[in-house]
């Protein structure tokens, strides 16, 4: 276990992330919500991940979600809320991750209520001023059933992470749709990038003149050496941000959290392609240490 904050922070979001991110890529997740009445992919995960808000409006949502095209929420948002109460729509996405869950980490049940106990106890009390994903779903009750506990667990980490990295873009002056289009520079396809996140060509573009501008892409749209150092700042500083709730969970707690976590983990990621718009880099778990 990387006794570094900033790295072990790193280390841990590659074990948790997979495990929230069976809500988006499973298919027991998807039918969950497509049996609730939404139909169509993003109907579901904009009501799933805005649910924690209440029935919020398109621009809070676009504000938290950051790198999602304002136009592309307001197709969701509000008019999802005449499809499901934000109280049902979490309790869907709950019952089809633990769904999920419960096929990919079959025969490891003996190990699911210490691993969602240890995920809860770094989820818990975590400071969430500034990180508004973070502090809506912390507050939510914390269920009995380990499963359910496990995902949302993952999922305060993961929006109390998302919440820290987007105030690095902010502070480095990277908007949205710019956060993408460095990342395209860098390892990530603008093919697999920009249609997930409902940005125009023309939006794209001016985006991309921005950050030649800056310096920080060339003229085939490849990451300089200056918009590789930009990108890695703000990755340091994500991973600093995020560093807290394993100094409160201890050294000990977390090297056994992160040995119970690895192979559910390395089960989960079996479920996501890669590369993926998530990010999470292709699994090398092994035990987790």
């Amino acid at each position: 276990m990387d006794d570094n904050p900033p790295q072990l922070a790193r280390r841990m979001w590659t074990l948790f992330e997979p495990v929230h991110v069976v809500t988006y890529f499973t298919p027991e997740a998807r039918s969950a919500f497509e049996d609730a009445g939404l139909r169509g992919f993003w109907r579901g995960y904009f009501a799933g991940r805005a649910a924690p808000l209440g029935a919020a409006a398109a621009a809070p949502v676009t504000g938290s979600f950051f790198s999602f095209a304002p136009s592309m929420v307001a197709r969701a948002l509000p008019g999802v809320w005449d499809l499901i109460a934000p109280a049902d729509a979490l309790a869907v996405r709950s019952a089809g991750a633990v769904a999920a869950l419960r096929r990919l980490v079959s025969g490891r049940d003996p190990a699911v209520p210490e691993l969602a106990s240890l995920l809860a106890d770094a989820a818990s009390g975590l400071d969430c001023a500034g990180r508004v994903l973070a502090a809506a779903n912390a507050a939510l009750p914390a269920p009995a059933e380990p499963l359910a506990l496990l995902w949302q667990a993952a999922t305060v980490l993961r929006e109390h992470r998302g919440d820290g990295h987007c105030a690095a873009l902010v502070a480095a002056g990277i908007g949205g749709c710019e956060a993408l289009v460095l990342r395209a520079g860098l390892d990530l396809a603008r093919g697999l990038l920009q249609p997930m996140r409902g940005w125009t060509d023309e939006e794209w573009d001016q985006a991309a003149a921005r950050l030649a501008g800056r310096g920080w892409l060339d003229q085939a749209g490849r990451a300089t050496p200056a918009g590789t150092a930009a990108h890695r700042a703000v990755e340091d500083a994500t991973d600093l941000a995020a560093a807290r709730p394993w100094a409160r969970l201890g050294h000990a707690a977390t090297e056994r959290l992160a040995a119970l976590l690895g192979p559910v983990a390395q089960a989960c990621a079996a479920e996501l392609p890669f590369p993926n718009p998530v990010g999470i880099p292709a699994p090398a778990y092994g035990s987790g240490g």
